[in-house]
């Protein structure tokens, strides 16, 4: 989801990038990307789209637990055949012999009957499988689609909302606004100038929180008018780290 202005300029600095600062600017004022319906479609799409588990390690387990008990049980009734073959070689009694081997024997055939089982349901598992892993792709590439619409639409806005940007640059001290060029891509002037010249064309609801780097970077410039002033807005000192970049 795309973060809500407050979220990207609540705080200076913001801890992302310029053309989030002023696609996010332009959002605050009702601007809206000429891609906003085709962004909403992919949203629904993807979500309508649902990967289901597939256990194939399961699967491929209970095959092997299912063959090591046929493997077992077939050792044991041929060492109960050599029993009986080497009890009834010097006469003696085989009933007791005979018994285990008639169990042993049904329990090899039912251990057969589930490996075949479990390698059958192995098979079926592989082609789920395959077919999860079709719409995991479907739901990647629908994903990468919006990623770069989503960038589509942020550049869109930054370069709309740009001349007021440069504008308000001229309120931001340690900055000239000519030297910020015509676009977002050709800005090389000191980030935090444009985090506040940013939030000064922006309509956020609360208060800015102002972060020590913030502050020293007024003051080593001299700025006589108070952040308030340059920023347009209420602000409130809290001296963490800079937000984490949003996911826009």
């Amino acid at each position: 989801m795309v973060p809500s202005p407050d979220a990207v300029l609540g705080r200076v600095p913001s801890g992302t990038s310029l053309r989030r600062e002023l696609a996010a600017a332009a959002r605050s004022r009702g601007r809206e990307s000429s891609v906003r319906a085709e962004l909403a479609e992919l949203r629904d799409r993807i979500a309508s789209i649902a990967v289901p588990a597939v256990d194939l390690d399961g699967a491929r387990r209970r095959v092997a637990d299912a063959g090591g008990e046929e493997g077992r049980l077939r050792e044991r009734v041929a060492t109960l055949r050599g029993d009986v073959r080497a009890r009834r070689a010097v006469d003696a009694a085989t009933d007791d012999a005979l018994s285990e081997l008639k169990s042993t024997a049904a329990a090899l055939a039912n251990a057969q009957t589930d490996r075949i089982a479990a390698e059958q349901a192995l098979d079926r598992t592989r082609a789920r499988a395959a077919r999860v892993r079709d719409v995991h792709e479907r739901r990647l590439k629908l994903a990468d689609r919006l990623k770069n619409r989503r960038r589509d639409a942020r550049d869109e806005l930054a370069r709309e909302i740009y001349p007021e940007f440069r504008d308000a640059l001229s309120v931001v001290p340690g900055v000239v606004p000519a030297d910020a060029g015509p676009d977002p891509s050709e800005y090389d002037g000191p980030r935090l100038a444009a985090s506040l010249a940013a939030v000064r064309i922006a309509d956020v609801d609360g208060p800015i929180a102002i972060g020590e780097t913030t502050d020293a970077w007024i003051d080593e410039r001299g700025e006589s008018a108070p952040i308030t002033a340059v920023i347009d807005a209420e602000v409130v000192r809290s001296h963490g780290a800079p937000v984490s970049e949003p996911d826009v």
